[in-house]
């Protein structure tokens, strides 16, 4: 009864593990959030439980193991793209590493799965604030361009890119009767994005753009 009694603690402290690492992963309305969390920790959690107690003393990492399989499909089904940009993989990576957790708990490394989740709420929450700092010295945008066409009109552009410090990869341009239309991957500041966009505003000559 004593082990038993050992399971269930070790079981709610997966559950309150997964609960506080998907508070916040639902305060910031991720896919993957507290419910999910919750049972993704508790889970892992069990299976290691039910490979001490029945897997073969031998082997008794065996159902266990399994886990890193089972997680990896989970995490896939939360990744997609989108105009040109994977999202999602902090999210599977959060499953996994939550997956991780609970395999700690339920072979009885409380401690190192409590100091785990602590790094792990730290990297979800608090890098943030240095991601976006980053973001806004260093962002990656993706512009489309129509315009009238002309010679050397989209090679004024690329120029245009350059005058504002940004470093622009030319992607596929078609052409459609007597209109132009050009793609770039540009990657720089906020500030400098700011200012090509001011100046393609003020251009009589673009139809149209997005980014």
């Amino acid at each position: 009864m004593n082990i038993f009694s050992t399971d269930i603690i070790r079981l709610l402290i997966a559950v309150c593990i997964g609960g506080l690492i998907g508070a916040e992963r639902e305060y910031c309305s991720k896919s993957a959030g507290l419910r999910t969390m919750i049972l993704v920790c508790a889970g892992s959690c069990l299976f290691t439980l039910l490979s001490q107690h029945i897997g073969n003393p031998n082997n008794a990492d065996r159902i266990a193991a399994n886990i890193i399989t089972g997680i990896g499909f989970l995490g896939a089904g939360v990744i997609f793209k989108d105009d040109n940009r994977v999202n999602g993989i902090t999210t599977a990576t959060a499953i996994w590493m939550i997956a991780a957790l609970g395999m700690a708990v339920g072979a009885g490394y409380i401690e190192t799965a409590c100091i785990g989740s602590l790094i792990m709420l730290m990297v979800l929450s608090a890098m943030v604030y240095l991601q976006n700092i980053i973001g806004k010295r260093n962002q990656l945008r993706n512009y489309r361009i129509v315009c009238p066409y002309m010679r050397e009109t989209l090679s004024k552009y690329e120029q245009l890119f350059k005058d504002c410090h940004l470093n622009a990869l030319r992607g596929n341009q078609s052409k459609v009767n007597d209109e132009i239309t050009g793609h770039w991957l540009v990657q720089g500041s906020v500030k400098n994005h700011e200012k090509f966009i001011q100046l393609l505003l003020t251009d009589a000559e673009v139809r149209e753009f997005d980014f």
